[in-house]
């Protein structure tokens, strides 16, 4: 009896792996210069596909483009949740998340680089690390260990101060990024209501095992 695949899935695999290649090629336009004026032509040679592939999958560059974006910034929450999952304070889980994020300018340039370029955008959207945020500090909010009001208007508070954090680690290599992100951590929890000397202890906590 024959093991290999019915035409149908061998079909379907391969148009997955043409989106994949053009929404990889596309996340490396934007983490190399931002500029997505490059032309279609130049997007598909990059993934390594036809040219008539592209409109099998998007119907514009904006759209691949927002894709891009869109995968980039799942990754970046999968990565949280994976690396996080151990941590049970919602006070902690931000702090852990602004140090991962500086180390991750280092471990995951390309990334980051997105995030960078694009994020500010995607704040309040329902995919990626924005969900995950707003579902954090709704727990915070709901526990008393947040004492902000609006959860909304606190991941915007939240998720700018990241952005810049992102910008400074790009911008300004020579500063130490994790004294940075322990800093900004501190700050964003003390805003949340934390009282000062439990926002800096927490901030400074050990970080799980990143690998």
């Amino acid at each position: 009896m024959s093991t290999s695949a019915p035409p149908s899935n061998r079909f379907e695999r391969r148009r997955a792996e043409t989106r994949r290649a053009l929404v990889r090629a596309a996340r490396q336009i934007l983490a190399e210069t931002g500029d997505t004026s490059v032309s279609i032509q130049a997007i598909a040679e990059r993934a390594d596909v036809g040219f008539g592939s592209f409109y099998n999958h998007f119907d514009s560059k904006t759209e691949l483009f927002e894709a891009a974006v869109v995968d980039a910034l799942e990754e970046f929450g999968q990565s949280f949740d994976e690396r996080l999952a151990g941590i049970d304070d919602p006070a902690e889980l931000l702090a852990a998340g602004f140090r991962l994020s500086a180390r991750m300018a280092d471990s995951h340039p390309e990334l980051m680089q997105v995030l960078r370029r694009r994020g500010l955008g995607h704040i309040h959207s329902d995919n990626g690390l924005a969900r995950r945020a707003l579902r954090d500090l709704q727990v915070g909010i709901a526990s008393g260990r947040f004492t902000t009001l609006d959860p909304t208007v606190a991941l915007s508070a939240l998720a700018g101060t990241l952005l810049a954090l992102v910008e400074l680690r790009f911008a300004r290599p020579e500063v130490d990024g994790d004294e940075a992100a322990m800093n900004l951590a501190e700050m964003v929890l003390r805003m949340l209501g934390l009282p000062a000397d439990d926002a800096h202890e927490v901030a400074r906590r050990p970080l799980p095992d990143l690998g």
